[in-house]
């Protein structure tokens, strides 16, 4: 077997498990327990893992977080397909009521607001704005503080608004997915987060391919908490196999 092949091995068994031993790893692929200990080096300084003692576990919840603007820039032609398909699973009625998370991928479900009523509700003020661009759509925007990283509103104030609220669909996002469940680095954002999923009938999370494996600080959401991912066709068949058996339905976009 080719480095480049056992490696990617590897970080399948540490988005299963959540870490790995060198002594296991060498036995399961019949190799010397130095070839694991490069094999992991390598993965160390590419930054996809955390050397620990006797092994590794992911790196993940030392990834910076990345800015609005930066994420406006990345994966954008990915992002509008998600939200293309994300928008084929919004109820008919046009007066159903919505709910957008703040993020890169949920703002680009704006243009297919277009013909309905609402009202939608967001954390959002950009994405509030852009909402306004529709006529005739009632737009509600949450109370609380502006997280300025990703400018969504959060805290106990916006968590205390959701509380009361009903709405017939949530979509949101997310920062990472796995076993874990669905997580986001900042605790505050987690919270709105979880009083969204709680708070909604159908709940809809809409995240690239590339947040697959990933665990960043704080879990806002199991399996069991989401009906529907709604990704790209970049996510493997391994995960999304893993994903339907939790009993979610994956959409590759």
């Amino acid at each position: 077997m080719y480095a480049q092949e056992r490696q990617r091995q590897i970080l399948e068994a540490l988005e299963r498990t959540g870490r790995v031993a060198v002594a296991e790893l060498a036995e399961h692929f019949d190799v010397t327990t130095e070839t694991i200990r490069r094999d992991l080096d390598h993965l160390s300084s590419e930054g996809l893992i955390l050397r620990v003692h006797g092994g590794a576990v992911p790196r993940r919840t030392a990834v910076a977080e990345p800015d609005l603007e930066t994420r406006r820039a990345t994966n954008t032609d990915v992002k509008r397909r998600i939200a293309a398909a994300a928008a084929a699973l919004l109820p008919r009625d046009a007066d159903a009521s919505i709910l957008l998370d703040a993020g890169t991928t949920t703002a680009e479900l704006l243009p297919h607001l277009a013909g309905r009523r609402g009202p939608v509700i967001t954390n959002a003020p950009a994405i509030a704005q852009g909402a306004l661009a529709h006529p005739g759509l009632e737009v509600q925007i949450l109370p609380g503080r502006l997280r300025g990283t990703t400018q969504a509103a959060v805290g106990a104030t916006t968590v205390a608004a959701l509380g009361v609220l009903h709405p017939d669909v949530v979509v949101l996002g997310c920062n990472g997915l796995g076993p874990d469940g669905f997580t986001t680095p900042d605790p505050d954002e987690a919270a709105v987060k979880a009083a969204m999923v709680a708070a909604a009938g159908l709940r809809i999370v809409v995240a690239d391919s590339s947040k697959a494996g990933a665990r960043t600080l704080v879990t806002f959401a199991t399996a069991a908490d989401v009906d529907t991912l709604v990704t790209d066709t970049g996510l493997s068949d391994d995960a999304m196999r893993q994903l339907t058996e939790e009993g979610i339905e994956v959409v590759r976009a």
